[in-house]
């Protein structure tokens, strides 16, 4: 049954903070469906002149801004020709210095692995107005789409989130691997797949069992969605895994089974 349109009309005398021209705001678009849009995100999405959007955005959530929006791809996408992330911030520095709202549309959140934080730090140093609209993470929504409780008082009492890769697009050179699979029950790990067969050598050289549950969740949040249930020493032999995708390590996986609401039925509503 659809909610009385009374319930949304109570928005249309909200107190939301004016989009000014010259303005850009980073948004977090959500794991997936719309219905994961924050209010605010919707707000600004009517409010634009110009979308710059990466290539996790759903066309049906750049649906919900109005035709006459002008929108840009800037996605960035593993192993496929992307635009540089300096001439990402460039852009939206010569956006809003035309005197444009701009609003910079990602997957997610845009400080969790979005590079938001470069972005913002490009708009401080031209003087040019910026908000952050923070997301639901992938890593947290897009977790709970697959039955997957992130931290369960039975399993963990911390959790750690990991780049699969560095600026460079190598295995992260920074990360103290023994340290990282000591210190939380659960890793949860973006943008892993390519260098998932390192990954796990990693892990399983720092102390991890080769029998422990790792689950990989791809297009989470999405009709499209898949997951794949695995141990950390047969992932790295793994091939054609569906991007993008979130990889789960830990003991999460094992209530999994019992949690899995996001059923065939659930998922042909497009707004989740």
């Amino acid at each position: 049954m659809s909610l009385p349109q009374t319930h949304f009309a109570q928005l249309d005398g909200a107190d939301f903070p004016v989009f000014e021209p010259g303005s850009v705001w980073l948004v977090g678009a959500g794991p997936g469906g719309p219905g994961l849009l924050t209010i605010l995100a919707f707000h600004a999405l009517g409010q634009a002149d110009v979308i710059v959007h990466d290539a996790l955005v759903s066309p049906q959530t750049l649906a919900l801004a109005p035709p006459h929006i002008e929108r840009i791809h800037a996605g960035k996408r593993g192993g496929k020709p992307s635009p540089l992330q300096s001439d990402i911030s460039l852009q939206l520095i010569a956006l809003a210095k035309a005197g444009k709202r701009v609003l910079r549309l990602k997957g997610g959140d845009p400080f969790m692995f979005g590079r938001g934080g470069e972005e913002a730090g490009a708009l401080v140093r031209e003087n040019i107005p910026f908000r952050i609209v923070p997301g639901i993470s992938a890593g947290l929504g897009g977790l709970a789409y697959a039955g997957l409780p992130i931290t369960h008082r039975d399993v963990n009492q911390a959790v750690i989130f990991l780049t699969g890769h560095d600026e460079s697009g190598a295995v992260p050179g920074g990360v103290d691997w023994p340290a990282v699979a000591q210190a939380a029950p659960v890793i949860v790990m973006f943008m892993a797949v390519k260098h998932l067969p390192a990954i796990t050598q990693r892990l399983m050289a720092a102390g991890r069992g080769s029998d422990e549950p790792l689950t990989i969740v791809s297009h989470a949040a999405n009709p499209g969605q898949s997951v794949l249930e695995t141990t950390l020493g047969a992932a790295g032999a793994l091939t054609d895994i569906p991007t993008p995708a979130i990889i789960v390590l830990g003991a999460v996986a094992n209530y999994r089974q019992s949690l899995d609401w996001y059923v065939e039925e659930v998922r042909r509503h497009v707004f989740g």
